[in-house]
């Protein structure tokens, strides 16, 4: 039997028991293909793309849509087939976002191939076939802030290391699980193909000691793949299970437990010798190389307080009204509906009634939550030190926080704000309830613009 991994990461919290995860782990992935879909030109905050289409126009499921104008974009495909309705802006997570609404009057077509049955031959897939798929798919990181996939990979730093990030530390969030236990082989058959185009040498499948089932699932499909001769020696892919701990799954924490090293301030995992990408990203790599489909759906989880807790997949730009509908509708008139878990997640609605549309399905959309409502007013500091201690970027939160009220963002460089992981930890631990994770994200965004505009000056 394999020891499991000691994570080394500071800091870090337990915000649950478990109970929480519970609620949708058990809810087998529902397909969902809805009348209507509206898909956002930016797919990720800054990543705005150009749209080819106009009101009237026809589009093929997965045609292309959108050309990137930006460094976060990836290029957009219509999620569905049918009529272009509109193209304007929508009013999306408080923000007008330029968008154009698909009525569906095609059937989805699943992509054809053996790759999600079982472990097939990748002998003759080269490395630019790889990179090519995940540039033209529209792959961004779906687990997170929804970078570009290709641009991690090609990057020009000697790369060992491939971490596919299937943590799922965010509380909640069931859809990776679901996605290892459902699609383990299309999974796996794209962890190979990123281990290809990172160029590492060993791939490491990464989870958190809660999700025992599908730990043993890939084990599983690895063994027989390596036992039929389809996965080659040197595809070097293992399974690795790292203690439950918030947040295991953040990039850095990730390649700090698993692989001992830090990424360097102000750098990237490539610096460190590593890529990580989430377990999404991998099975839509399998689909954009293996089965010739773009990054046009993605499983939702629909949870909290709702009735039917679960996990749907659906196309990008499908409402986010229409799957808490799906899912029983709301069952507390106080509540918060949030985007994402409930650790980093933006409020999309409080004290929703069902009416308003909250929001629409994103590339890196991993759920809707709805929460009790909970208003807590803030204290003044205590000086207890709990947010240093709880910090995993080993940052002073309350010192940062009160820099950034007074102004003094040479302070906040100085305390290294810049490094913040808005993982929201601070704000978690903090008896006094203070907003610490959102002050020390806007001091870390305005470092990060001094920083952006001293280079533009040295230049």
């Amino acid at each position: 039997m394999q020891k499991m991994r000691k994570s080394v990461f500071p800091g870090g919290v337990h915000p649950t028991d478990g109970s929480d995860k519970a609620l949708s782990m058990d809810a087998a992935v529902r397909q969902y293909w809805p009348d209507r879909v509206t898909i956002l030109a930016e797919q990720s905050f800054g990543g705005r793309c150009r749209l080819l289409v106009q009101p009237g126009d026809t589009v093929e499921e997965g045609q292309l849509i959108g050309e990137p104008e930006a460094f976060m974009a990836a290029p957009l495909h219509a999620s569905v087939g049918g009529r272009v309705l509109e193209v304007g802006e929508v009013l999306n997570l408080g923000r007008k976002v330029l968008a154009c609404t698909v009525q569906r009057e095609q059937e989805h077509r699943e992509p054809e191939g053996a790759y999600r049955k079982e472990a097939v031959d990748l002998s003759g897939v080269s490395r630019e076939a790889v990179l090519t798929g995940l540039r033209e798919g529209g792959l961004t990181g779906m687990g997170g802030a929804g970078f570009p996939t290709h641009k991690k990979y090609e990057t020009d730093k000697p790369i060992d290391a491939l971490l596919i990030n299937g943590a799922e530390c965010e509380p909640y969030l069931t859809c990776d699980y679901r996605l290892m236990l459902e699609e383990g082989y299309a999974l796996v058959n794209g962890v190979r193909l990123l281990l290809k185009g990172s160029g590492a040498k060993r791939a490491y499948i990464c989870l958190e000691d809660n999700k025992p089932k599908a730990a043993e699932n890939l084990r599983r499909i690895l063994e027989e793949a390596r036992k039929s001769g389809v996965m080659k020696e040197d595809e070097k892919v293992e399974v690795t299970v790292l203690p439950t701990k918030y947040p295991q799954g953040g990039e850095r924490q990730l390649i700090q437990a698993v692989t001992g090293r830090e990424v360097p301030m102000g750098g990237l995992p490539a610096d460190a010798g590593a890529i990580v990408s989430n377990v999404g990203t991998a099975r839509a790599a399998a689909d954009a190389v293996l089965g010739g489909m773009p990054l046009i759906r993605r499983i939702v989880t629909v949870t909290g307080c709702v009735k039917e807790p679960g996990n749907y997949l659906v196309p990008v730009g499908t409402s986010a009204k229409e799957l808490v509908e799906l899912a029983g509708g709301v069952t507390a008139a106080r509540n918060r509906v949030i985007a994402g878990g409930p650790m980093t997640g933006p409020c999309a609605a409080s004290d929703w009634n069902g009416e308003s549309e909250l929001f629409y399905v994103t590339k890196n959309t991993s759920g809707i939550l709805v929460l009790p409502d909970s208003a807590y007013e803030e204290q003044p500091c205590i000086r207890c030190g709990g947010c240093e201690n709880a910090c995993p970027a080993g940052l002073s939160p309350w010192k940062i926080d009160f820099a950034f009220q007074e102004e003094d963002y040479d302070l906040c460089e100085e305390l290294y704000a810049s490094e913040c992981i808005a993982c929201g930890c601070c704000s978690y631990i903090c008896p006094a309830k203070r907003e610490l994770s959102v002050r020390t994200r806007m001091a870390r965004d305005a470092v990060k613009q001094r920083m952006r505009e001293r280079a533009v000056k040295k230049a």
